[in-house]
């Protein structure tokens, strides 16, 4: 019996983390803050020419309405040479663009940043066959995710 449960438990476990990756998230732990992890993120994406559309404090937001939110950053950012290759494949790709990312404390005080996997976004939108884009994209993203993350 006691194996049994532990099968399903770890069943559950693999079913759960394999859809939690499934659905085109990456998520990376940060050594800093919110902000100075979305700070490091912004000053890496500008150094490498990229446009930054929006900054976004959720917190500040819930604030606003009386709520309290621990602290959750967003960054919209890309151009157009990055962009436009996958919207090229399909156009409707387009509704997942500008890039973003997203920088949050959870409970225990960890910060987390996560972005999409253009490869997924290219998967997602019916583009599987656009070449090394996704693949170019996913490996800069995962280059400045590892900046800002201060790993």
């Amino acid at each position: 019996m006691r194996n049994t449960l532990i099968a399903v438990f770890l069943t559950v476990v693999a079913t759960t983390a394999t859809a939690r990756a499934a659905d085109g998230l990456i998520t990376i732990k940060s050594a800093h803050g919110v902000k100075e992890t979305i700070d490091r993120l912004e000053k890496a994406v500008k150094g490498k020419g990229l446009n930054v559309f929006l900054r976004l404090d959720h917190a500040a937001g819930a604030q606003k309405i009386g709520k309290t939110l621990r602290p959750t950053e967003l960054l919209v950012f890309g151009n157009p040479q990055g962009g436009t290759p996958l919207m090229e494949c399909a156009q409707s790709i387009g509704i997942d663009l500008p890039l973003k990312a997203l920088a949050w404390e959870d409970g225990s005080g960890q910060t987390w940043l996560a972005y999409n996997d253009p490869k997924f976004l290219a998967t997602r939108h019916g583009a599987r066959d656009c070449g090394p884009v996704p693949d170019n994209l996913r490996k800069a993203l995962d280059g400045l995710a590892q900046s800002a993350a201060g790993q």
